[in-house]
């Protein structure tokens, strides 16, 4: 009793890089957009740029600040479809995903999914892993004026739950996401899939870093409250 009495009332998860293994899609995508442009980028420097902020911001940094709404758009939709074609229709779950969303569907906490990421792509991706029942909601960015880092889509999430930000526990794996939950007064679990523990630690400051979701349980989540 005391283990259920002290678990979250929600779990809110990201996608890219928590739910799945996409970054090197995502990177290749940004890699082969930038480069059929000609437009120069350091490849070391690239995960840094594009893993985490939102497309918007992303094409502002080496496309200009004065893009419009439309262009922006066209540009999402391309970049976006050509992601989907890359990662295809069976994409790679992160090891202990499903495991644990059932453990916590089985005791009752609500999940959630808030992304970064475009609307087509998040149903896309959350449909092609087979977990679509049992997230209660899923925002994209679309349904934000403000991206991550700001806390606008966690928040927005735990309203639509209907529980407190502080009953929330996030599982993230980006800079601007880690930072986004925690401005958000939630507690942040780190998944060390697009950055190393080793840099998650430098760079962040989430309450626990893991390496995937085989080392996360519902005592994990009892010992965050």
């Amino acid at each position: 009793m005391a283990l259920a009495t002290s678990l979250p009332a929600a779990i809110i998860f990201d996608m890219d890089g928590v739910l799945l293994d996409s970054s090197p899609f995502h990177l290749r995508k940004w890699m082969n957009f930038l480069r059929t442009r000609a437009i120069p980028f350091d490849e070391q420097g690239l995960p840094k740029i594009v893993l985490g902020p939102a497309n918007d911001v992303i094409f502002r940094h080496f496309l200009g600040a004065d893009l419009t709404r439309e262009q922006l758009l066209e540009l999402s939709e391309e970049l976006d479809a050509s992601f989907r074609r890359e990662i295809g229709p069976h994409p790679p779950a992160l090891p202990g995903v499903r495991r644990f969303i059932e453990e916590c569907h089985a005791h009752g906490i609500a999940m959630a999914v808030a992304s970064a990421a475009i609307a087509s792509n998040v149903t896309f991706l959350i449909s092609a892993l087979g977990l679509q029942d049992y997230f209660r909601v899923v925002l994209a960015v679309d349904a934000t004026a403000r991206p991550k880092p700001h806390p606008d889509v966690y928040l927005k999430t735990a309203e639509k739950l209907g529980v407190r930000p502080a009953e929330c526990v996030v599982f993230e794996d980006s800079f601007v996401g880690i930072e986004a939950a925690k401005r958000a007064g939630m507690k942040c679990i780190a998944i060390a899939s697009t950055f190393s523990a080793d840099v998650l630690r430098r760079e962040t400051h989430p309450d626990l870093i893991v390496p995937n979701f085989e080392t996360v349980t519902l005592q994990t989540l009892h010992h965050l409250f």
